[in-house]
């Protein structure tokens, strides 16, 4: 084999994101002799980005002084905020916790912000790569991060290569920044390289899914945004709604849950359809149409599981380190924020020592100090977790304890040793009809003969084990329909379990990753400019 291209960089930043974007952008302006490239594994820079999301603006003022003066696509100004307890048919309007009054934030498309921020990283020199995937990371060797390779283009599902393919580059550079978001594949694998979590706990997560729906006039509030937990998640699953008001008579909503939920028969894109049926919510998408929809995991283990974020020749930042503030349901100015004393620390020293404890000690971690005991208190049932909250707010987090996260995977009960709540779920009349309809809106593309990017390591134990004591949770948890169990007819007539992967559904939310009982799912890259193409969420 002929020896692979390389390329060579002071600074590699994996992942278009906010934070390695502002880290990117932030280092020029510092010091503009750095040389510096971003590798995005979308096939367009925001494709891969998905978000509520209301921005507090402080860090992108920071940053970019001017950008109010020529903003984001998506750029519209909070406005009323709304907070409920829901119950099936009636809410109850509540305070607004501190992290969720909104005033003078913005309401944006995480997508549209990050292909607005690649030109800017570009005019000052930035050279930024889409539709790359970042495979793995290279070493040196005494174990020194020395960069990344790009994954290899071109190989079809049995290994062999097809006619156009292209072996990937290997970027080299003197500090790797990886910000590719929660549960980033490189970075699982640095964490257990490096045992950068040997001193904190398990990292928790949450799934979010989000549509965005073009509805009839009259009927949007630009600015407002509306908050909700209750129904339809059951006392023991962390649950919640959010729907914020664009303009051009656009909604954009979502539901989050947190994937420390118990019951193995619980479904999040079915409790997001079911919410979206509230009467607080119906009424405004009957007769709308969707524009686009995905889903994305996110970081909520908070204070308590950051890992250590730096190791020999690379640095972690954004919802890849865990920064995501689960009260305020806001991370992109901690992404920001991140990325910026990342670019300040490489300014000063192209060298990752010492950046864990300037990130500790800075305000990023001030504010996940505050709120660190909000989020597990919740594991304990709705109505403690509500009273804790109301507590840690009330003592701006001066607890003298930490409560403990433990892994997502460990959490779910097998059948027959719970009793399964009771759904209380209603009949549905909106769209999409079934995950697969969700899918198109993410409008997501592979070449299907290419290796399948979600091993099991021991299917056997899908058909055994997991089936026995879980029912096979990954066909209920997984919001595109990727995991069925079917059955294949034998020469004698028989059947025979087996777990299909239908992979060219995937949207790289890394629910299956995080979830999985058994830990035997692992999400690696596909050919780079696979996935979804989501537009404005």
């Amino acid at each position: 084999m002929s020896e692979r291209e390389s390329m060579e960089y002071d600074v590699v930043v994996v992942g278009a994101g906010p934070a390695g974007l502002a880290c990117a952008i932030h280092l020029k302006q510092l010091k503009p002799e750095i040389s510096v490239c971003v590798i995005e594994k979308s096939s367009t820079i925001g494709a891969h980005i998905l978000s509520g999301a209301v921005i507090e603006p402080e860090p992108l003022d920071a940053l970019l002084p001017g950008w109010r003066d020529s903003p984001p696509p998506i750029c519209i100004p909070a406005g009323d905020d709304e907070f409920y307890l829901l119950s099936k048919t009636g809410k109850h309007k509540l305070p607004k916790p501190p992290g969720m009054r909104n005033h003078g934030n913005f309401i944006v498309s995480l997508g549209a912000l990050c292909a607005w921020l690649a030109p800017q990283a570009e005019a000052l020199g930035v050279d930024v790569f889409p539709g790359f995937a970042a495979a793995e990371t290279l070493h040196g060797d005494d174990g020194t991060v020395t960069g990344i390779r790009i994954g290899d283009m071109g190989v079809a599902k049995d290994g062999s290569h097809k006619a156009n393919y292209t072996q990937g580059v290997d970027i080299l550079a003197k500090v790797t920044v990886v910000a590719e978001g929660a549960r980033g594949s490189l970075t699982k694998v640095l964490v257990q390289r490096f045992k950068l979590d040997a001193h904190s706990d398990p990292q928790g997560y949450s799934i979010g899914i989000k549509e965005l729906w073009q509805v009839p006039a009259g009927r949007v509030t630009p600015g407002k945004i509306v908050h909700s937990f209750g129904w339809p998640a059951d006392p023991h699953t962390y649950g919640g709604g959010f729907l914020y008001h664009l303009d051009g008579d656009r909604l954009a909503l979502g539901y989050v849950s947190g994937l420390d939920y118990s019951d193995p028969l619980y479904k999040p894109w079915e409790a997001f359809q079911q919410w979206k049926h509230h009467p607080l919510i119906k009424p405004l998408l009957e007769g709308g149409q969707i524009l686009s929809a995905g889903a994305r995991a996110m970081a909520t283990g908070g204070y308590q599981s950051m890992p250590k974020v730096e190791m020999p020749g690379a640095l972690l930042i954004g919802d890849t380190a865990g920064l995501l503030n689960v009260p305020k349901i806001k991370g992109t100015h901690q992404a920001i924020r991140s990325g910026m004393l990342a670019a300040g620390h490489l300014a000063q020293k192209l060298d990752s020592t010492g950046f864990d404890a300037k990130l500790r000690g800075s305000a990023v971690m001030a504010e996940l100090k505050k709120v660190r005991n909000v989020k597990p208190g919740f594991k304990k049932g709705f109505w403690f977790g509500l009273l804790n909250a109301g507590w840690e707010t009330a003592t701006a987090g001066l607890s003298p304890w930490t409560l403990k996260n433990t892994a997502d995977w460990s959490s779910l009960h097998k059948i027959g040793e719970y009793t399964p709540p009771e759904r209380d779920y209603v009949q549905r009349t909106l769209p999409p009809r079934d995950r697969l309809a969700s899918v198109y809106f993410s409008a997501t593309e592979y070449d299907e003969d290419q290796p399948v990017h979600l091993v099991v390591s021991d299917p056997s134990i899908c058909v055994t084990r997991c089936k026995e004591e879980y029912d096979n949770p990954c066909t209920r948890f997984c919001p595109a329909n990727v995991y069925e169990m079917v059955d294949d007819v034998m020469p004698d007539g028989s059947t025979r379990p087996r777990l299909q992967i239908n992979a060219a559904n995937c949207v790289h939310c890394k629910t299956c990753d995080i979830k999985d009982p058994y830990e035997i799912i692992t999400w690696v890259t596909p050919e780079g400019g696979s996935g979804p193409n989501y537009q404005n969420l």
